[in-house]
């Protein structure tokens, strides 16, 4: 299912191990600790721990914690998880934090060799010195400090003197480069904030464009792969690499990022969700976070599957979330046990058929897997179908049940609509039928056929259940629309409806994470926040069917 065509990350690799440029790969996953992962970083994850596996290599597993304001030990744990959810192992663990005492030896260096210096400028003059896309910046009246100033600030810097805003160390490069990334970047800032690795030792923290090449270098990485945003602080990254004298010097290759229909993909807007409520938490299930998806019931091969066949290319584009759908119910077809469940239940009588009696009728588990055998689910007097299954004046070519029909029960018996009862606003809250016992499915009955085959679940047995279906969360906006003010105007109000209703009586015992196909409703998972003992609660994974095609 691999597809090797436009994986050009490897062909990278390959040259440069039969040019003998490396003689071993060393590839890492290195996310920040500030929000949970989504979609787009396990497309990294399996581009980074796949790459090094097919090439007898290596991949570290490295949170870029250079930012405490961010960052929680939460979001470590998380992504810990996510990671092993996904099918990896990492060969070592290192954190940004491990490498501070380094760090500020390398920017001590570049103080020394006259290509750093500590600017009294604030965030806002910063930027207004920066110039623009078209215009060339201007230098800090701060840029010509001597060695000594600057080796002195920056240690006041280090020890606290300082409050936060009040002086910052930049790279000393090129206030006039096409590049604005090289055009004096700052690689420190002040912080007084306890960091959840070091504590309190650090008020200074490096800039996450400072400290990410060093980490690479230290560990020596052979390969360091990243999305595309990042190809324009590529030379930054080399001149870092160079003027810190990194022994190893990494090369980045950049790789176009994942894009899905209806779906945002950036930490700050999903956490925007989250702390705006419009959501339950970063686990929703409505959430393209790794942990939402596996809420929801998205099974690691699938998305396996799925950014394998969407492969690795150099250029950016928007894959129909559709896609992903089609390759989860690609693996959870041969994998989810059939069951019925009623959503909207509608009580039918079965008027001659005994009173008190229950019948057990045998059903395959999943008839595409025959080896999984058969269940047996229990038949009587009263039953629950679809309220949507019957209708009192029903078009032509409707094949369900309306006074006078007759269809088929899935597992049962035929059945004929009677009678219709209902309360005094005039709704239907009940259905009389007949049932024909020489009807029974499985004894060979050809005396007529029906058109229509309802699924259904025993009444006095039934197991209560709430289900949760969804619809996409952001809503692609029209071809021609103007831009939207905030990506919330496009959040889903519609996007989960809540539904009380019944499943089988073997469901009772379901656990969280336990996968199921109810027949002609889709794939569902048992949701592991909200069930409890005497609450099911299942969450729909996909539908059973799609437009969507490979």
């Amino acid at each position: 299912m691999e597809n090797n065509s436009s994986n050009f990350i490897k062909n990278i690799i390959k040259d440069d191990l039969e040019s003998g440029k490396h003689d071993h790969v060393i590839t890492r996953f290195p996310p920040e600790p500030n929000g949970y992962l989504h979609i787009g970083h396990a497309k990294s994850i399996i581009l980074n721990f796949g790459v090094a596996d097919d090439f007898n290599g290596k991949t570290n597993l490295r949170f870029d914690d250079t930012n405490p304001l961010k960052e929680d030990i939460e979001f470590v744990n998380s992504i810990k998880e996510d990671v092993k959810w996904l099918g990896y192992d990492w060969d070592n663990l290192f954190f940004a934090s491990d490498y501070f005492d380094e760090m500020y030896k390398r920017a001590v260096l570049l103080i020394n060799k006259g290509l750093a210096y500590v600017d009294d400028l604030n965030a806002d003059q910063i930027r207004e010195y920066r110039g623009t896309l078209t215009e060339p910046g201007k230098d800090s009246p701060y840029r010509n400090r001597t060695v000594e100033e600057n080796l002195e600030l920056f240690e006041k810097m280090r020890s606290g003197e300082f409050e936060n805003g009040a002086k910052v160390l930049r790279a000393k490069i090129d206030m006039g480069s096409p590049n604005i990334n090289l055009r004096d970047p700052v690689i420190y800032r002040i912080s007084h904030t306890e960091h959840h690795n070091t504590g309190n030792k650090w008020c200074i923290y490096p800039m996450y464009a400072f400290a990410h090449p060093i980490e690479d270098a230290i560990e020596g990485v052979t390969h360091s792969i990243c999305t595309l945003e990042f190809e324009d602080q590529r030379p930054l990254y080399d001149w870092i690499v160079e003027n810190c004298e990194m022994e190893s010097k990494p090369k980045q290759y950049e790789f176009g990022r994942l894009n899905l229909t209806n779906t945002v993909m950036s930490k700050r807007k999903l956490k925007q969700l989250v702390d705006e409520g419009f959501v339950d938490g970063w686990d929703d299930p409505r959430m393209p976070t790794v942990s939402g998806l596996r809420r929801r019931g998205y099974t690691p091969e699938a998305i396996r599957a799925f950014c394998q066949e969407i492969g690795v290319a150099k250029t950016s584009g928007i894959v129909d979330s559709q896609m992903l759908d089609h390759f989860v119910r690609e693996d959870l077809k041969l994998k989810a046990p059939r069951t019925m469940a009623i959503l909207n239940p509608l009580k039918v009588v079965i008027t001659n058929y005994p009173e008190g009696e229950i019948e057990w009728l045998d059903a395959e588990v999943n008839p595409e897997v025959p080896e999984m055998g058969t269940r047996q689910i229990p038949f009587s007097r009263e039953i629950y179908i679809e309220q949507d299954d019957f209708m009192e004046n029903p078009p032509k070519k409707y094949f369900r049940l309306f006074p006078g029909n007759e269809v088929r029960l899935k597992h049962a018996y035929f059945i004929k609509c009677e009678e219709v009862i209902k309360d005094e606003a005039g709704n239907v809250i009940e259905l009389r039928c007949t049932y024909d016992i020489e009807t029974k499915s499985g004894s060979g009955f050809t005396g007529r056929k029906v058109k229509g085959t309802l699924h259904w679940v025993e009444a006095s047995q039934a197991v209560s259940a709430e289900f949760r279906n969804f619809q996409p969360l952001i809503l692609d906006k029209e071809t021609g629309e103007e831009e939207e003010k905030s990506f919330l105007d496009r959040v889903n109000p519609d996007s989960i409806e809540i539904l009380q209703g019944f499943v089988e009586p073997n469901m009772k015992d379901a656990k969280p994470q336990d996968k199921f196909q109810f027949f002609r409703h889709g794939y569902y998972n048992v949701d592991s926040k909200l069930t409890a003992a005497d609450h099911l609660v299942f969450n729909q994974i996909v539908g059973l069917k799609s437009s969507f095609k490979l």
